[in-house]
């Protein structure tokens, strides 16, 4: 139930702080008193639409919060807030809206900061707002099926219903997706075979083009390569070393300083040498071949080609290529392996669709009469005795819900009924919108109900019924009812009035509790209107006994 609403700088709402009772509340006020506004704050924090045209004067934002209380059996609720680490292990829930000058908006639960949806989510189990321009819901088929899955309790068929169609549809677009890719490569795939042919067949290996220039420099210039390697071992004479070495060795037995340049000039022979051999080692081996050079020349003119072919800058590009073309291939015969099994998935989630949809079509049908005799029972209560409600059921395209689709066929006079959008006036539209919603929160177990102005279009006998059915509405739950009907108002548990005062040129909209005296002056300006005749006043007296009793 909604224990207390708080509302600070709304539209003409300065600050407000109400607490609510349990039962049948009634609110009530003059045309223009501002019941509307305070009927939009509580929508906006159940998440309806913030615009910044909604903060008042008197600061930058504006904040509604309101405390409901939890109903112990709704689980649902309950997951709710433990799923998203709401639960703070009290029975209360705190909701709270704030709008900004920019239009943005902040939501909180058990002031935690949350998004939109889960505001709603948690919100629409709680309270439900049925006001005057609701009856249109009644030609809204979506609503007309979700009463009847209400009264045939499929909540548990939908939500299978609904995440298997999910499935479905998930799997069709993967199947598309994949197929679409599959038919992009094997168009390509002659393409991409050729390419992959060539590469292959071209025996790349890393670093190969840096080895085929470094050799090909060496063959292009061999003749001059061997003329300086054999003269360079021309040049190099180890043996005259060897006698200037016996010559300081004998002078160094005189001379211990010449001794050591012996002994350096001994190291700088054996250096030599071994300079020598490697300088014949490398002439041995330098051939002059012009056919290893024109094979090299080849090679390279190849690969140099094949780059450009490919638009590689190197051959570890080509590689890459290579490899890319190789797994384009491999990625084809996992696509068809991938496309198999999604096909398998697709027919068996089809079938558990198909089975669901007509488990809820089977339930749907079963609960059709059930739901047009509770409404004929409650309509007939309601002074239309010669009235005719049904459902029918009809096939539709399938979808999250199923297959079927709801008609509502009503008929006041007893004819044959048609659709209810084409034959029920404003006040037979209430009453019918009544009977529906008295029914829904029987199934539902909204804690919560608000009615504004459901009474429209009705008056005298009519609106005193109504008054009784939203009054029983009330033993079993919290009902507002925002109202304009004498019959109505003086049912209620408690009375709230609304009303608008002025400080200089500004307005404010107030609302606070009535009883006594006032409350049969407010009914009595209800029966009579600005001018509160006496005759007013003893059947205002007379309509509040009336329930008392």
């Amino acid at each position: 139930m909604l224990k207390s609403l708080q509302i600070r700088n709304y539209v003409l709402i300065d600050s407000l702080d109400v607490t609510f009772p349990e039962g049948l509340i009634i609110i009530t006020g003059q045309t223009g008193a501002g019941k509307s506004i305070l009927l939009g704050a509580l929508s906006m924090l159940l998440g309806s639409k913030a615009e910044s045209s909604v903060i008042g004067p008197r600061g930058d934002n504006c904040v509604v919060e309101a405390v409901f209380e939890i109903p112990e059996g709704d689980e649902v609720i309950w997951n709710l807030l433990r799923d998203n680490d709401l639960d703070d292990n009290s029975r209360e829930v705190v909701a709270r809206r704030v709008v900004s000058a920019s239009g943005r908006s902040r939501s909180f639960i058990n002031d935690s900061p949350v998004n939109l949806q889960i505001l709603q989510g948690v919100c629409s189990r709680l309270v439900d707002i049925h006001s005057q321009h609701q009856t249109l819901l009644l030609t809204d088929r979506s609503f007309q099926l979700s009463m009847l899955d209400h009264l045939a309790g499929n909540e548990s068929l939908l939500d299978r219903c609904a995440s298997s169609y999910k499935r479905l549809k998930s799997l069709e677009r993967e199947y598309e997706d994949v197929s679409a890719r599959l038919s992009r490569l094997d168009e390509e795939s002659d393409y991409i075979q050729s390419r992959l042919k060539r590469l292959e067949a071209a025996g790349l290996v890393e670093g190969e083009l840096e080895s085929l220039e470094e050799e090909q420099s060496m063959l292009a210039n061999a003749e001059s390569i061997k003329e300086s390697l054999t003269g360079a071992e021309n040049l190099i004479d180890t043996a005259s070393l060897k006698e200037a070495r016996k010559l300081l060795e004998k002078a160094g037995g005189f001379l211990p300083e010449v001794r050591a340049l012996g002994e350096r000039l001994e190291s700088a022979r054996v250096e030599l040498n071994d300079i020598l051999d490697e300088v014949s080692s490398i002439n041995s081996h330098t051939e002059i071949s012009e056919s290893r050079l024109a094979a090299v020349e080849e090679r390279m003119s190849f690969l140099y080609d094949l780059m450009k072919r490919y638009s590689a800058s190197s051959i570890s590009e080509l590689i890459t290529q290579r490899d890319s073309l190789s797994g384009s291939l491999a990625d084809s015969d996992d696509l068809k392996e991938r496309l198999e099994s999604i096909s398998k998935e697709i027919d068996s989630e089809k079938k558990v669709y198909d089975e669901t949809r007509a488990s809820l079509h089977t339930s749907r049908n079963a609960s059709k009469k059930r739901l047009a005799d509770s409404i004929m029972e409650s309509l007939r209560s309601l002074e239309l005795e010669r009235s005719v409600f049904e459902v029918e059921l009809e096939e539709s395209v399938p979808g999250p819900y199923g297959s079927d689709s709801v008609r509502f066929l009503f008929s006041a006079s007893g004819g044959n009924p048609v659709d209810v959008s084409k034959c029920a006036s404003g006040g037979e539209l209430s009453r019918l919108m009544l009977s529906l919603k008295a029914l829904m929160a029987r199934f539902v177990s909204m804690p919560t109900l608000i009615f504004d102005e459901i009474d429209s279009g009705v008056s005298g006998s009519v609106a005193d019924k109504m008054g009784q059915m939203i009054c029983s509405m009330g033993r079993d739950m919290q009902v507002f009812a925002i109202t304009h009907l004498p019959q109505v108002a003086a049912k209620g548990d408690v009375h709230y009035l609304v009303e608008k005062s002025f400080s200089g040129d500004e307005a404010m909209t107030s609302i606070h509790p009535i009883e006594g005296e006032d409350r049969v002056m407010e009914i009595a300006r209800m029966l009579s209107g600005s001018h509160v005749t006496s005759a007013a006043v003893e059947n205002a007296k007379s309509l509040l006994s009336d329930y008392a009793d």
